[in-house]
């Protein structure tokens, strides 16, 4: 039950941060790294989850920022 309830926090926050990942959306530099750092920590929680709906998300933002800022992501 707590892990599922894990995962559906992260869906939501990782929802969210995917919006932030859209260039009309992240302009200035100051939110392009702030972007960047929200999506290695969400990649820091997602690693521990099992739920496939989370690494398909985590997968997603990583293609979004690599594709707008590529070479960012650690």
């Amino acid at each position: 039950m707590f892990d599922r309830t894990i995962d559906e926090i992260l869906l939501r926050l990782g929802t969210t941060v995917l919006h932030l990942a859209h260039p009309d959306v992240t302009r200035t530099d100051d939110e392009k790294e702030a972007l960047v750092k929200s999506v290695n920590q969400f990649a820091v929680c997602a690693k521990g989850s099992s739920d496939e709906r989370v690494t398909s998300l985590l997968a997603e933002l990583e293609a979004a920022v690599n594709l707008h800022l590529p070479g960012r992501l650690q």
